[in-house]
C-alpha cells in the first residue's frame, strides 16, 4: 500500500467507524442498536479530531526549558474539543437510553416502527 495511506490510516478507520454507525443507525429498526449507532459516529467523529490535531514529532504545548517556539508544539484546540464533544456525547446517550426506557415500559417493545403504529392508535 502507498506510504500516504498508512501516515492517514487513523482518518480512515474514523471514516470507516463513522460508515458503519450510520449504516446502523440507517437499517437498524430497533432503539437500541440506533443508540449504538449514533454512539459509534460520535466516537469516530472524536478519533478524527484526534488524529487530525496531531502532528508527529511535536510534543504537547507545555512552556519548558524556555522553549517557545510554536512549531514544536500541537495544536491544543483539537483535544479540547475532543473532550468537549464527550462530555456532551455521554449527556445525549445518557437522555437517549432514558427515554428509550421510558418508551418501553409504556409500550413494551423497543422496534420504532411498532411504537409508532401504537401511538397513531392511541390518536384516534
Amino acid at each position: 500500500m502507498p506510504e500516504l495511506f498508512w501516515e492517514h490510516i487513523d482518518e480512515v478507520a474514523a471514516v470507516i467507524l463513522f460508515c458503519i454507525g450510520f449504516t446502523t443507525l440507517l437499517l437498524n429498526r430497533n432503539m437500541i442498536k440506533k443508540i449504538i449507532g449514533f454512539s459509534m459516529m460520535d466516537s469516530a467523529v472524536f478519533l478524527f479530531l484526534a488524529s487530525y490535531g496531531y502532528i508527529k514529532g511535536r510534543s504537547a504545548p507545555l512552556y519548558i526549558d524556555g522553549r517557545n517556539d510554536p512549531s514544536l508544539y500541537v495544536n491544543p484546540v483539537p483535544a479540547s474539543l475532543v473532550l468537549t464533544g464527550i462530555v456532551v456525547s455521554v449527556s445525549v446517550t445518557a437522555i437517549m437510553l432514558a427515554l428509550t426506557m421510558r418508551l418501553y415500559r409504556r409500550y413494551r417493545t423497543l422496534d420504532i416502527e411498532e411504537i409508532a403504529e401504537k401511538v397513531r392508535e392511541e390518536g384516534k
